[in-house]
């Protein structure tokens, strides 16, 4: 790869080549892929990426760690919408917000991006069989993106994962392993596996590919918002993969000219499950936490990322913010209500951490916003009817529906 110069670990600064089957360092730190900037500016520029007819996450090769001969993954994943919203803004009291809803992507979240990525190096290795341990979507994101490809999956998901996300899993052909304990239970399990079968291993924290698919969001962003700079970019936050690739999206087109300025991030996280912001609030190391929030795609007790997301929060002089159950069910009917967004808990985490800094005077109307929706509300109908209730339910007769409304205060317009 011309445009990439090697994996550095972000602790101990060991540096490694490049191979397709790259994982971690040998003191235990995550690695993180260097890129020549130098090289990337003589090959893109702002006007050659808008001729692009490439609307899905490979528009930006020149800035992923792929070989120039590898070929795009089947389904198109990236180009998610940016919706510019002055209700919400102005409900919510800022100058401006977008909401960026990463639940249209083909298996309905954000981990699209990573495990198109995880294809694509799987692809380069010469692999037939990728596995990962998973909350959910990053298991059904790959289940949906390895099918397409013609490659078999084993998924590891703690018991709890919502039965949606486990359709997915099942219908896109993978073998599900459901573990009874914790998500860490699970990932140890899927380790464990990878290693006697030899597997392609996806899990974020240990192939650091996969956040480079995850920094296309921010790479979107920044193009859809014709490179104008955002105050604050806010996301929810579990394990850290999703905010570190984010942050490293934005460093590389401050590093190539495409941007003059780096956005704060906000990080989001549930407070029943918030080991990542606790470690920045008390200015002191991580350490687990339950998992104790209806969140479960960002209820990781024992964040694998933790490095490179406290980084990312810290260089950017973040935000962080933690949220209860009912102030993520409250910003899901918010969402839909004002935007006509539908996004399951996880993925309006974000969105619900920015109303919070709202309401606490930390943000103002001076301020713009993006918040990304990182999944999708079907992903997890069974919280949604929580947070909404039920339907009205009657007999077909005018007079009982009446009285169904006059019962709840509904006004006829």
């Amino acid at each position: 790869m011309k445009n990439v110069k090697y994996g550095k670990c972000v602790k101990c600064g060991k540096e490694y080549p490049a191979t397709p089957d790259l994982t971690t360092c040998e003191c235990g730190g995550i690695l993180d892929i260097v890129y020549d900037y130098a090289y990337i500016k003589t090959q893109l520029t702002k006007e050659k990426l808008a001729a692009r007819e490439d609307c899905s996450m490979w528009r930006y090769r020149e800035l992923l760690p792929i070989e120039e001969t590898t070929e795009n993954t089947p389904l198109r994943v990236g180009n998610s919408p940016l919706y510019e919203e002055p209700r919400l803004a102005s409900e919510l009291g800022v100058k401006q917000l977008w909401v960026k809803d990463d639940g249209q992507n083909p298996t309905a979240s954000l981990k699209d991006r990573a495990s198109a990525m995880a294809v694509a190096k799987a692809r380069e290795a010469g692999a037939k069989v990728i596995a990962c341990s998973s909350t959910g979507n990053a298991a059904s994101s790959l289940a949906g993106n390895a099918a397409a490809a013609g490659l078999k999956t084993y998924i590891f998901v703690p018991s709890r994962a919502p039965k949606g996300k486990v359709a997915q899993l099942m219908t896109f052909g993978a073998t599900v392993i459901s573990v009874e304990g914790s998500y860490e239970d699970t990932f140890e399990l899927s380790k464990a596996a990878i290693e006697k079968w030899g597997w392609y291993n996806r899990n974020a924290a240990i192939n650091p590919y996969l956040s480079e698919g995850k920094k296309t969001v921010s790479l979107e962003i920044m193009e859809q918002l014709n490179w104008q700079v955002p105050d604050y970019l806010a996301i929810s936050v579990g394990d850290g993969c999703t905010i570190a690739g984010v942050w490293k999206g934005l460093k590389d087109l401050y590093a190539i000219g495409f941007i003059d300025k780096l956005p704060r991030l906000i990080s989001a996280q549930a407070e029943g499950c918030c080991p990542l912001n606790r470690a920045i609030s008390e200015k002191k190391d991580w350490y687990p936490m339950e998992e104790n929030t209806l969140a479960d795609s960002i209820a990781v007790g024992v964040p694998r990322n933790a490095d490179k997301a406290l980084m990312a929060i810290r260089e950017s002089n973040g935000i962080v913010v933690n949220v209860s159950d009912e102030e993520i069910m409250a910003a899901q009917k918010l969402l839909g209500r004002t935007c006509g967004v539908f996004g399951e808990p996880a993925g309006v985490t974000g969105t619900a951490g920015v109303k919070k800094l709202c309401e606490q005077g930390i943000l103002g109307k001076n301020d713009t916003v993006v918040s990304v929706v990182t999944g999708n509300g079907l992903k997890d109908v069974a919280n949604a009817i929580k947070a909404c209730g039920e339907p009205i339910t009657i007999p077909s007769d005018m007079d009982r529906l009446l009285k169904a409304f006059a019962d709840k205060g509904i006004t006829v317009e």
